[in-house]
């Protein structure tokens, strides 16, 4: 190849990688959901821990609380108080929750609410919702009929059933992640985490972490369009066995 048509094969090349949209298109990053987590509450576990907590007062092994998971939060991973002024953000960190603003429900919702989430009656709800919801949902309503939704779904599954089984003895992150499997798809399991917390050198089992895509869809759907995570705690107990 002569140096004329050497020059001109490489004017091409570098034409064609400038051409419109080209080189945005090979650097740009891939677009997919946001991704939220879905935390839940196992009262059993967190009465076991923390049996002084303010939402573990009435707590038993004969409490509705104890016979399934509840609703802790739903929230966008690294952010919080979207919106929400600098004041009221110090009061919902550092203040009584009952002193934050009252939210608006309707009356089924909140009546739903008052049986998922414990601790609503210390103000729970209304500090998740400037923390939380108000980076996921353009209202209340809209954030905790939805979390509430996921929460049923939840409810309904062999992941329940579980936790049932192993009341008051130890269940593994292996055996969580196989019952997710089962109730939401395979591979679901690797979008969750068991939460726990150390009391006397044991690990008790008070909650889950789930990834969920953000959007209108099933659980299992949301599931399964996010991501696998890692889990730091892999077993735990149950804390308190149920009534029978």
């Amino acid at each position: 190849m002569n140096m004329k048509a050497a020059l001109a094969f490489l004017a091409a090349c570098i034409s064609f990688l400038l051409a419109p949209g080209l080189a945005l298109a090979q650097s740009a990053p891939v677009d997919g959901p946001a991704r939220e987590i879905l935390s839940i509450s196992w009262q059993s576990g967190y009465c076991a821990a923390r049996p002084k907590s303010g939402g573990c007062a009435d707590f038993s092994a004969a409490s509705p609380a104890a016979s399934r998971f509840s609703l802790h939060s739903r929230f966008l991973a690294r952010k919080s108080y979207c919106g929400i002024e600098a004041d009221l953000q110090q009061r919902a960190r550092k203040g009584k929750w009952t002193d934050l603003p009252a939210i608006t429900l309707a009356s089924a919702t909140q009546e739903r609410l008052l049986a998922a989430m414990p601790a609503a009656r210390l103000g729970l709800d209304r500090q998740q919702w400037l923390r939380s919801g108000s980076c996921v949902a353009a209202s209340p309503e809209a954030y905790y009929s939805r979390s509430l939704d996921l929460l049923d779904q939840l409810n309904a599954s062999p992941v329940l059933a579980l936790f049932a089984d192993k009341a008051g003895g130890t269940v593994t992150l292996a055996e969580v992640r196989a019952a997710f499997d089962t109730a939401f798809g395979a591979g679901a399991g690797e979008r969750v985490r068991l939460t726990c917390r150390k009391v006397d050198d044991k690990a008790i089992v008070i909650g889950l972490t789930i990834g969920v895509a953000s959007g209108e869809g099933t659980l299992a759907t949301l599931i399964d369009a996010s991501s696998p995570t890692k889990s730091r705690c892999t077993e735990g107990l149950t804390g308190t066995a149920q009534a029978g």
